[in-house]
């Protein structure tokens, strides 16, 4: 049986959100990528596995090294799910604060 990985999964450890800003602004190789953790290498490698898996990142052969890129695709499928929990947390708070602006307390 193949078991795909959660992309939800993925993102809730903080090493894998860590690398996923890593980058967001560059391609970096493994090496590069593993330089910003205190972690053995081989811990940074599982981790760059599961991303490569759910397909947030990919990976690009150039020479002897792997580099890693972020998958704008699949951030869009996150933030489309997102999204709709965002808005209706935006329109409770901007509630509350209506409700808080024109509340006066009784004497």
């Amino acid at each position: 049986m193949n078991l795909r990985r959660d992309v939800f999964q993925a993102i809730s450890d903080p090493t894998r959100r860590a690398i996923l800003l890593l980058v967001a602004t560059q391609s970096m190789g493994a090496g590069a990528i593993a330089s910003n953790f205190d972690t053995a290498r081989p811990t940074v490698s599982k981790h760059l596995q599961i991303l490569t898996e759910c397909e947030l990142l990919k990976p690009e052969q150039n020479g002897r090294e792997i580099y890693y890129h972020l998958n704008p695709k699949k951030m869009k499928e996150i933030a489309d799910f997102i999204e709709p929990f965002r808005k209706m947390w935006d329109d409770r708070f901007n509630k509350l604060e209506t409700i808080m602006k024109n509340y006066k307390p009784k004497k």
